[in-house]
């Protein structure tokens, strides 16, 4: 059971690594399908390609202009023109070495697109990570206080509760002694109990 555990949360770790040589590798391979099926030296093929990797990096370049640009929506698009420019060579050249090359250079500029997208998720998540660690150490400093408090509180209730004890027990054994006068005790008054402050925090 751990094994599997571990093997899916390898897998989970491992597959957006992969994800960009995935694409990349995708459009490779269909493009020299569509190579091996007719695509080759077609330039209505190769024209129709140009057309909409052309589009696409419009697309994307007005989702990135002005204060509203949507960075996430420009990214997809100008990914889109490069993965529709990747095909319509690889699907229009005769070799492979042109294909392979623009294959190697396309995963890694998507590879250097992706570390920077995760260097600032890893960034977010230790921040989050820190912050809640900081936030379990302040409840557990006010709760070892609190806790601290309360004992302190039950300790003099005790002390007091046992003063009173003894106090009573001694009024008692002396008024079982001859020549006790209740009157003179209570004009002297009785000591006083000592005082139990309960303090909330807000």
């Amino acid at each position: 059971m751990n094994e599997q555990t571990t093997a899916r949360r390898w897998l989970a770790a491992a597959l957006p690594k992969a994800a960009p040589a995935l694409a990349t590798s995708t459009v490779l391979i269909l493009a020299r399908i569509w190579n091996a099926n007719g695509a080759e030296h077609s330039i209505g093929n190769a024209v129709l390609m140009a057309v909409l990797a052309a589009a696409a990096a419009a697309a994307g370049a007005c989702a990135s202009v002005g204060p509203s640009g949507d960075g996430v929506l420009a990214g997809t698009a100008f990914a889109a023109s490069g993965g529709l420019a990747l095909a319509g060579v690889a699907g229009y050249a005769d070799g492979i070495s042109l294909p392979l090359l623009l294959w190697a250079l396309a995963t890694a500029v998507a590879y250097g697109l992706a570390a920077r997208h995760w260097r600032t998720e890893r960034r977010e998540a230790v921040a989050h990570e820190r912050h809640i660690g900081e936030r379990r150490e302040e409840h557990a400093h006010v709760e070892r206080v609190e806790a601290l408090r309360a004992g302190a509180q039950i300790e003099v209730a005790r002390e007091g509760a046992a003063y009173a004890t003894a106090l009573a027990q001694a009024i008692t054994a002396r008024a079982a002694l001859p020549g006790f006068n209740s009157a003179e005790l209570t004009r002297a008054g009785l000591p006083e109990l000592p005082a139990i402050e309960i303090t909330k925090e807000n």
